[in-house]
């Protein structure tokens, strides 16, 4: 499955008000579920030494799935595909990496 075949397929499950006119309650799930995600690893170093088990590695990767879920919403109600976004993507980071650029603050590095 590519990007936009997942972002189409996910896109039929988006239950939530003023689905196609709402791009605020899928940001508002993003930032949710990416604090689930910290919430897991940091209980990883407070109480596993900072070691992924087996079981914490599930509960992190349908955490992280639910973050993708969110991303392809926030993307849709914005009019952009995944392969869209992720090839702006990969094609930022290559540029920042030719330019010895990836360390550092701000936007446009």
């Amino acid at each position: 499955m590519n990007f936009n075949e997942y972002q189409k397929k996910s896109r039929k499950t988006a239950v939530y008000p003023n689905k196609g006119k709402n791009f605020i309650y899928p940001v508002l799930g993003l930032v949710g579920e990416s604090g689930e995600v910290a919430e897991k690893i940091k209980k990883v170093l407070r109480e596993k030494g900072g070691i992924v088990d087996k079981r914490t590695k599930r509960e992190i990767k349908k955490e992280l799935g639910d973050v993708l879920w969110y991303v392809s919403q926030v993307s849709a109600e914005l009019d952009i595909s995944l392969d869209e976004l992720a090839l702006a993507n990969i094609r930022k980071l290559i540029s920042r990496k030719k330019r010895n650029r990836l360390f550092g603050n701000g936007d446009n590095r």
